[in-house]
């Protein structure tokens, strides 16, 4: 999950153009505008100045759409039991274990062989939802987010009509599940990734939508059952899978009419423009000399200069990156790579995310396994009524499950509310530091005050975020991780919460970070890559999954306990950001009477 915002940081150019009283983006002619309205109009498309105004409505589409089509796979549990039902490799398990009830009816029975094939299409789905990030980022860049949004919704209704067609014949056609659960893996990760362009639409409001497609991503584990309650109402599972693909085609057709072939721009990565007005001159006291005479020199050459909008018969005006030698050169556009990849912050990183995506997939892929050894307490059941009994508890704890699913709603937000707490009040550098202890040391000379306030930077704010974050995440990945050690039904409940919380919290809490520690020509390319290496971590639940119903006869404890052990790996991340935060205040208190020296430092992590 923020699994996949890596995209963010890379966009293509525009501006803005004034038409009444909107503010409304084109694409700019200097940047190759022209072709992409060729082929904009070729495909038939609607340009970026059209999708502005439809902004609103592809917005609470796409949550829809996140919510029912996105990551569907992750409530995988309710998935097993209707295609257990459905006789899905039932050929596996010994033929006495398989009863006939009438001649157009069949009960099929399940066993531990029939689990591990399914849960292998379940760790390659989930492997695939997570790591392709990575080459989408990069596709996503080169192509915009059209034609991944159209791959992804023809891929989704393929998958549906895969599971449809297999279940018509599961002893031949068991095998489908594969490509169809890979398809819809696939699918669900297109779908998010596109939908995290969307929020750079509404300026302001960029991160409540932001938190909006992430929660309604993690929440599309609530699918899954939703569609098993209408599987238990009679309605067939054929049926079911046909009318979900038809379903994905409104999809392929809402992106078709509505999203643009060119990329959204983010509001600070595009050229806006704005009118000259005397209150720009206006400061504060946060502003220094130094930035004062810039923006003097700024609004004089403006005013020294041919307006190009009164060229153009337009009502556009030229902003500050314009004027010739009025952009600076951020030190971090510097900074190579290969030394943000090998940074102590991203490796630990590494760690963390790759540990806690482990401890959460293999929940969610062994979470039936587990409740029935609850029920059962490792002893087989002698009897059908007793299996019944056992299938019923197990559906119901499913579902509570899944419902619980929408809780990411509410934690994605949290955790985004976490990592900007306090932002407002930061100053990005020591030069404006410096200026507010110039000021309290003026004032001192005139007798009026002499206490000097102490800056607050951005960037040691957003340390000290990301370090709450991830504690706190870690607490809550700990506490689950107790919680599945003891062996009570009920306090199961308190399992799944925790589970939604944590899957909900550590994906933001990373993007957090690296927006935070890494420069933002980076932040893509080492989202996907962490992405990439979680989900290898991932498929190491399968070999976790086999152990259990295997040499430990579906005794979850030793496998959780093992989990266990491994999360206390994640506090290692916070701690190590504590050390580098101190560090990092050091430097700032010893160059805060010379600020050009932090300036020119590098913003990754050594």
């Amino acid at each position: 999950m923020r699994f996949g915002i890596g995209i963010l940081g890379l966009r293509r150019s525009g501006v803005w153009k004034r038409r009444g009283d909107t503010v409304l983006p084109r694409v700019s002619t200097a940047v190759g505008g022209k072709f992409v309205g060729d082929r904009v109009s070729a495909t038939m498309a609607p340009t970026l100045k059209q999708a502005y105004r439809r902004r609103w409505w592809m917005a609470c589409t796409a949550v829809v759409e996140n919510l029912f089509f996105s990551a569907v796979l992750l409530g995988w549990a309710s998935l097993l039991i209707m295609l257990k039902k459905e006789g899905f490799y039932s050929s596996l398990c010994p033929a006495e274990n398989r009863t006939n009830t009438t001649q157009d009816e069949q009960q099929w029975i399940s066993c531990d062989q029939q689990e591990e094939m399914l849960n292998l299409g379940f760790t390659i789905g989930s492997f695939l939802l997570s790591a392709t990030t990575l080459p989408l980022g990069i596709l996503m860049d080169r192509f915009g987010p059209r034609p991944l949004r159209l791959v992804g919704s023809a891929c989704f209704a393929a998958s549906c009509t895969l599971m449809a067609l297999a279940s018509r014949d599961t002893e031949v056609l068991s095998p489908l599940i594969f490509l169809a659960l890979s398809l819809n893996g696939f699918a669900g990760i297109c779908l998010t990734f596109t939908s995290l362009t969307l929020p750079n639409m509404f300026g302001n409001l960029r991160s409540t939508f932001m938190a909006l497609m992430i929660g309604s991503y993690a929440s599309s584990a609530i699918t899954f059952p939703g569609i098993k309650l209408i599987y238990d109402a009679g309605v067939s599972f054929m049926v079911i899978m046909f009318t979900w693909s038809g379903l994905a085609c409104l999809i392929f057709l809402n992106c078709a009419l509505n999203w643009p072939a060119e990329a959204f721009p983010a509001p600070e990565e595009v050229d806006y423009t704005k009118k000259i007005k005397l209150i720009g001159l206006a400061l504060d006291h946060k502003v220094t000399g130094d930035r004062f005479y810039t923006h003097v020199t700024i609004v004089g050459q403006r005013l020294s200069q041919k307006t190009p909008s009164l060229e153009e018969g337009t009502d556009g005006f030229i902003s500050s990156s314009d004027i010739p030698g009025t952009s600076e050169k951020t030190p971090e556009k510097s900074v190579p790579f290969r030394k943000s990849l090998c940074s102590p912050i991203f490796l630990w990183s590494l760690v963390t995310m790759g540990m806690t995506q482990l401890r959460v997939i293999f929940y969610m892929g062994a979470m039936n396994k587990i409740l029935e050894f609850l029920v059962t307490g490792g002893k087989e059941c002698e009897t059908n009524e007793q299996r019944q009994k056992v299938e019923e508890t197990v559906e119901f704890y499913s579902s509570i499950f899944g419902v619980m699913q929408l809780l990411c709603l509410l934690t994605c937000p949290l955790i985004g509310y976490i990592m900007d707490w306090r932002i407002k009040d930061c100053v990005d550098d020591p030069t404006e530091g410096t200026l507010n202890e110039s000021a309290s040391f003026g004032d001192a000379r005139d007798g009026t005050i002499t206490k000097f306030t102490k800056p607050r930077y951005r960037k040691i704010q957003k340390l000290t975020n990301a370090i709450n974050a991830f504690t706190l995440t870690n607490i809550l990945l700990v506490g689950f991780g107790i919680t599945c050690l003891i062996k009570n039904l009920h306090l199961q409940l308190v399992a799944f919460v925790l589970h939604t919380v944590v899957r909900g919290f550590f994906h933001s809490a990373c993007g957090g970070l690296y927006a935070a520690v890494f420069p933002s020509n980076h932040f893509g390319t080492l989202t996907g890559l962490q992405s990439l290496i979680s989900a290898v971590f991932a498929l190491l639940q399968q070999l976790l999954f086999m152990a259990m119903v295997g040499p430990l006869h579906g005794d979850p404890f030793w496998v959780n306990l093992g989990l266990l052990i491994l999360s206390l790996l994640g506090f290692l991340l916070p701690s190590y950001l504590y050390y580098y935060r101190s560090r990092l205040e050091r430097e700032y208190a010893t160059n805060l009477l010379d600020p050009q020296k932090v300036l020119n430092t590098s913003k990754v992590a050594t």
